[in-house]
């Protein structure tokens, strides 16, 4: 056999032994990003609540579908706030991208399992007086999201009792002790009170068993109406405040539609969907690379007042028309 095609076939034989198996090496597989939901709630009992979800049909509106190009792990605490660290320290020993969490609680149990992780959280209260992020236009460190409430929305909801009920001249307002930044909703509503000739009795509430008593103390004091400033308790307790307001013939308003959905008397508060759209971006933005010391804290912008048509008749009110005129939805 001539030399030169000797040689041919000894580099034929080279190539297949140290060149092929490179070039037909599988490339690494690509990360698929990992979003990590914290909530105090419990899980949603609807079985198609995911295609319900404002949060992932954003997402899927921005090019992430789940499953596709990104995964979620769901933690939920079910009301129970001992179990937040934990289920917290779960989403980081998973190493997800994106953290998103809904209140105050939440929001405490993430920010002490990590420093790292980017946070998006939906704040109850004033991110920089509760020291989640430095200032809204630049949060620092590796939290962000979008406000829940604005101080001034005490006042808004004030007035608009006072126009279901004209003629109360003692007002209780419910206050949970677990948001300490609600000091500044509680001055607003001070003076807020004060401009509309109201007297405000404030009533602190700790827990469920707490609300009976806060009901009684009320009475006592003779409310004729009664404002709930934001809270998680009574967020997830809003259909017994809710029954306890109708059993005790208060009029009450509150800061989210879901207390009018259940029997409240009136709700005032953001759209809760514009919200989740916005934190939606947020996700988005993070994990195609941003920071969350560089996205701005996001105010509400969009609000909604929904009334329970039902539940007045059930108080014997009269809703003047010019309120029911600016209802975004009448519950009949």
């Amino acid at each position: 056999m001539p030399r030169r095609l000797i040689a041919i076939l000894v580099t034929l034989l080279l190539a297949t032994l140290f060149v092929s198996p490179v070039s037909h090496a599988q490339r690494p597989a690509k990360k698929v990003p990992k979003i990590g939901v914290l909530s105090f709630g419990s899980p949603p009992s609807l079985p198609d609540w995911k295609q319900r979800s404002v949060l992932l049909q954003e997402l899927n509106t921005l090019g992430w579908i789940e499953g596709q190009n990104f995964t979620v792990e769901y933690r939920w605490a079910s009301g129970r706030s001992h179990r937040l660290t934990d289920l917290a320290a779960e989403l980081v020993h998973l190493n997800v991208d994106v953290i998103v969490v809904d209140d105050t609680p939440a929001i405490q149990a993430v920010q002490h399992a990590t420093t790292t992780i980017p946070i998006v959280a939906f704040f109850a209260v004033d991110p920089v007086a509760e020291g989640y992020v430095a200032s809204l236009a630049r949060p620092g460190g590796n939290i962000t999201g979008v406000g829940g409430v604005v101080p001034e929305l005490s006042s808004k909801l004030l007035e608009l009792l006072k126009e279901a009920v004209p003629g109360i001249l003692r007002i209780a307002v419910f206050v949970s002790p677990y948001h300490s930044a609600l000091g500044q909703m509680v001055e607003e509503t001070k003076l807020a009170a004060q401009a509309m000739n109201v007297q405000p009795q404030f009533l602190e509430v700790w827990d469920l068993a707490g609300l009976t008593g806060a009901f009684d103390a009320a009475l006592t004091e003779r409310a004729g109406a009664l404002l709930v400033l934001p809270g998680l308790l009574f967020s997830y307790n809003r259909t017994r405040m809710a029954e306890l307001a109708l059993k005790n013939q208060l009029p009450a308003i509150y800061w989210q539609r879901q207390f009018a959905e259940v029997g409240g008397l009136m709700a005032y508060g953001p759209k809760l969907p514009d919200l989740y759209r916005r934190v939606a971006a947020y996700v988005d933005k993070i994990l195609k690379g941003a920071k969350p010391a560089d996205l701005p804290v996001e105010q509400p912008t969009k609000f909604e007042l929904v009334i329970n048509l039902k539940t007045a008749q059930a108080f014997g009110l009269t809703l003047p028309p010019t309120l029911l005129f600016q209802a975004d939805e009448v519950i009949r």
